[in-house]
C-alpha cells in the first residue's frame, strides 16, 4: 500500500495504491487525521487500488463522517475490481463516485 497526497488550498486528494487491509489501516488512518484539518474538499483517487478490504472500507466511512459538517468527500477513478467490493458490501450507496 502506498498513500500519496495533494493539496491544494482547502482541497485534499489522497491517492491509494496497491492493497488496503487489516494490517495497513491504522497508518492510514492516522496519516489522514493529521492532513484533514481545515480541510473542505477530500478526495480519494483509487485508480491505482488493487483491493480494499472491510477495515479499509472503515475508515474511508469514518472520514466521510468527519467531513460531512464542514463540505464534501468524493471517491473517484474507482477500478472495476475495488467497485465491486463496494457493491458487494452495500458501502456503494454510502459514498459519492464521479
Amino acid at each position: 500500500m502506498n498513500l500519496d497526497k495533494s493539496k491544494d488550498g482547502t482541497k485534499l486528494t489522497v491517492f491509494l495504491t496497491g492493497e488496503v487491509d487489516s494490517m495497513n489501516t491504522p497508518e492510514i488512518e492516522e496519516r489522514l487525521l493529521k492532513e484533514v484539518d481545515g480541510v473542505k474538499e477530500l478526495v480519494f483517487d483509487l485508480g491505482k487500488l488493487d483491493y480494499i478490504s472491510s477495515a479499509g472500507l472503515r475508515v474511508l466511512l469514518q472520514m466521510q463522517k468527519m467531513m460531512k459538517p464542514v463540505g464534501s468527500m468524493v471517491i473517484i477513478n474507482t477500478t472495476d475490481d475495488v467497485m465491486d467490493i463496494f457493491k458487494v458490501t452495500g458501502f456503494v450507496r454510502l459514498f459519492t463516485f464521479a
